[in-house]
């Protein structure tokens, strides 16, 4: 049996039998299986748009040796007498509890929000009444604020091959489609991911984890270098080892760690605004047509520098998606993107970004806290603006030409939006360069400059990282692990899970 890999150009629209027709004739054998490998669109000529598909082929007519299989994640299991506790359900907490709980460790996995459903029912509450609930809501709850998304599984980190298949074929047993583990951009979209993340607490309860939801720490008991309690409202619980993944929005989950000598740093971050504009207007700017059958929708990347000021950016890209309200807390409003696994929707979004260092935007060193002060403040005032959390927006060119017009627009986002001079909302430099990156992207993609821009994005990543040892563990602890998004080594669901697995994996690692 021998096998081979190939490349093959295929229509957009192609079935089974034109790719199996296209393996026979390129390999010249008639008798053959094949396992696709990896799937990316080649938009680069409107003209020719096309799959390129790399497969694996096996066939008695080929020569040459079988398929050398990736390395798996090795997870030894044993009864053992260690207990662990983990605080947040999302990717990366969620995927530590589940490697954990394999390798024989009496694991507690907590989380602060709503099992999926529950959360489900405060979001939809949320969204036709503007009623905020604490534990359902975009931000927390079962799976991360990444449950309700677009569920993009790309990363661009190239040591976690273990990691990575662990996760997506955890996921594919869960529900997800088979296609995450080869396409070049693979998503699972928010309809598929609260499924997934239902099956995978239920196999987590089956190997014997305990999950608890709405169950806050709300403080951590150490000493001598050691977490000994997470203290939560229905009494302490204690372990050997405590992995806490919090998330980026968890302020006081932060600020509650460090008085209690878990040390962060101000790290750069990136913040600014969402945009959003017709699918169809997206479609035709990428592809020259409004539709292409056998794609969903079109994408974009963008990159600016700024014209010399703060690098700008796109991020987070939702095609035929729903701009959301992923405000954490009541008195604050921001925006974020989602959508489900067709990409169906009418509307375009993505982040539009401004990377930025605190200090240097300061032009002073800025320590952590002052760092959660400042964005927090930020996330308030958008808040007060709108009076709730109508999303303060204005045309593109509006932004770029710092003219306010007050017309009434079309838009996915669900609670209504309030014109504002959003420009001046955001501090000076980085308005400046959300201008100039405006510009640029409106010079690569006919018709940006048309769209709305909107409300408060400042959740790509944490602005804050915790200062971890070689092998993860907190500096000045022996059994303290933050992990996930809210570390600050982290951002996705691929990278954040991996961090997760990364951290377990290290505690089976010492007391094997």
């Amino acid at each position: 049996m021998g096998y081979r890999e190939i490349s093959i150009k295929l229509p957009t629209d192609y079935s089974e039998e034109q790719l199996r027709q296209h393996i026979a004739k390129e390999l010249k054998i008639r008798e053959f299986t094949y396992q696709i490998e990896n799937k990316s669109l080649d938009a680069r000529k409107k003209t020719g748009i096309h799959w390129l598909v790399r497969v694996g082929v096996l066939s008695p007519e080929l020569k040459g040796d079988e398929p050398v299989s990736s390395p798996a994640l090795d997870i030894p299991f044993k009864q053992r007498k260690e207990r662990a506790v983990v605080v947040g359900s999302g990717p990366a907490g969620f995927f530590a509890a589940f490697v954990l709980q394999k390798a024989g460790i009496n694991t507690t996995l907590i989380e602060r929000g709503s099992e999926v459903d529950k959360r489900a029912e405060g979001i939809r509450e949320f969204e036709t009444t503007g009623a905020f609930s604490p534990v359902g809501n975009y931000a927390f709850g079962e799976g991360g604020a990444g449950t309700f998304s677009d569920g993009k599984l790309t990363s661009r980190t190239k040591s976690i091959p273990r990691e990575k298949e662990f996760i997506l074929s955890s996921y594919v047993r869960a529900g997800a489609p088979e296609e995450i583990s080869y396409m070049a951009h693979p998503h699972l979209g928010s309809d598929n991911l609260r499924n997934i993340v239902r099956n995978l607490r239920k196999e987590f309860i089956e190997i014997g984890g305990s999950l608890r939801f709405e169950t806050m720490m709300e403080e951590l008991k150490v000493a001598d270098g050691r977490a000994l309690e997470a203290v939560t409202a229905s009494g302490p619980i204690g372990a050997d080892y405590f992995i806490i993944a919090p998330g980026h929005s968890a302020y006081e989950t932060y600020r509650m760690l460090m008085r209690n000598g878990v040390l962060f740093r101000a790290k750069p971050f990136a913040i600014g605004c969402r945009v959003e504009h017709p699918q169809e207007l997206i479609n035709m700017a990428q592809w020259g047509r409004e539709r292409l059958p056998g794609v969903k929708a079109a994408e974009y990347r963008l990159t600016s520098p700024g014209d010399g000021n703060l690098p700008v950016y796109t991020f987070c890209m939702c095609p035929g998606g729903h701009i959301v309200p992923s405000t954490a807390y009541e008195n604050t409003n921001i925006v974020n993107g989602m959508s489900r696994y067709m990409r169906n929707g009418k509307f375009a979004n993505a982040a539009c970004v401004a990377g930025i260092s605190l200090s240097k935007l300061f032009g002073r060193e800025i320590g952590p806290l002052e760092a959660l002060d400042w964005l927090e403040s930020l996330e308030e005032s958008f808040y007060r603006y709108s009076g709730g959390y109508q999303a303060p927006f204005c045309g593109i060119q509006d932004f770029i030409h710092r003219k306010a017009a007050s017309k009434v627009v079309e838009s996915s986002y669900p609670l209504g939006l309030k014109p504002a001079a959003l420009w001046e909302m955001l501090p000076a430099a980085i308005s400046d360069s959300i201008v100039e990156g405006l510009k640029d992207f409106s010079r690569k993609i006919r018709g940006f400059e048309s769209g709305i821009i909107m409300g408060l994005e400042s959740k790509t990543s944490a602005s804050i990282q915790a200062l971890r040892e070689t092998d993860g563990c907190c500096q000045g602890f022996d059994n303290l692990y933050i992990v996930g998004e809210g570390s600050g080594y982290a951002g996705g669901i691929i990278s954040s899970g991996s961090d997760g697995i990364k951290a377990a994996m290290n505690i089976i690692g010492r007391i094997s």
